[in-house]
């Protein structure tokens, strides 16, 4: 029985890529996402044509169970060792006369009270078996608010204390919670590639990406992360912030 890496947010940027390299490492890749169940099986095929083995679970992570009861069925195929929480909840900018109560809310359920029924469903196995890592994609607006971010601040911000937490209450029992800050633009054309649009998202890719390395790359990216789910306890990353070499950081950012 393999043991599993759960990646609940599997786009074909960070999540897939992450899962991909877990996978390549014999870990079952168990890939999850909410729609396009057409390149959910692209990634799981990509990862089976080189050798490893996933699986594509459609979820919708704000409905009543589904997270309890994907969890359920994955542990049937190998223990959860590693879970990935990468669902994003950024809506673009939008005043606090344009943000509805409904759309403020959605991103708290998405961002904050997704993880919190991830770790209640993962959690209890990991800590009786005395061992498990919950890495959590994060951004910037968990350590600062823009104007104009009001759902996504207060999501992410949440998400935040939330891993607080659960190392206080966990790392002494053996469950490894890395809070992961992605400081800047992610060459991912399933999330920022939506949000901006093809001819913007090329506009950027060609101004910072590319042979610039001015975004940061998944396929890099998941070098971490892969690093921080098989450190030492003793020397265990709790929280870190990952940015391109040409960004400034985001507490010299202008607000």
């Amino acid at each position: 029985m393999k043991k599993v890496c759960l990646v609940i947010g599997a786009g074909a940027g960070i999540g897939g890529t992450v899962g991909a390299k877990f996978a390549a490492n014999g870990y079952h890749a168990a890939l999850c996402r909410r729609s396009d169940a057409e390149g959910l099986e692209k990634l799981v095929s990509g990862i089976q044509e080189a050798g490893g083995s996933a699986s594509g679970h459609m979820l919708n992570a704000v409905e009543d169970g589904a997270i309890e009861t994907l969890v359920e069925e994955v542990e049937k195929i190998g223990p959860i060792e590693v879970v990935l929480f990468n669902l994003g909840a950024q809506i673009g900018n939008r005043s606090l006369e344009q943000t509805a109560l409904k759309t403020f809310e959605l991103g708290w359920r998405m961002a904050c009270m997704g993880l919190f029924r991830v770790a209640k469903a993962v959690i209890p196995a990991m800590e009786a078996r005395g061992s498990g890592t919950l890495l959590v994609t994060s951004a910037t607006s968990s350590v600062r608010g823009n104007a104009g971010q009001h759902s996504h601040a207060a999501a992410m911000g949440g998400r935040r204390m939330l891993c607080q937490t659960l190392n206080a209450e966990y790392a002494s029992k053996g469950i490894h919670v890395a809070h992961i800050i992605v400081d800047g633009a992610v060459d991912a054309p399933d999330t920022l590639g939506k949000l901006l649009g093809p001819e913007l998202f090329e506009k950027l890719r060609e101004a910072k990406g590319k042979d610039k390395d001015g975004l940061l790359l998944p396929i890099e990216m998941a070098e971490t992360y892969y690093h921080i789910a098989h450190q030492h306890r003793s020397a265990w990353t709790h929280e870190l912030d990952m940015r391109a070499h040409s960004d400034l950081a985001w507490w010299n950012h202008a607000p």
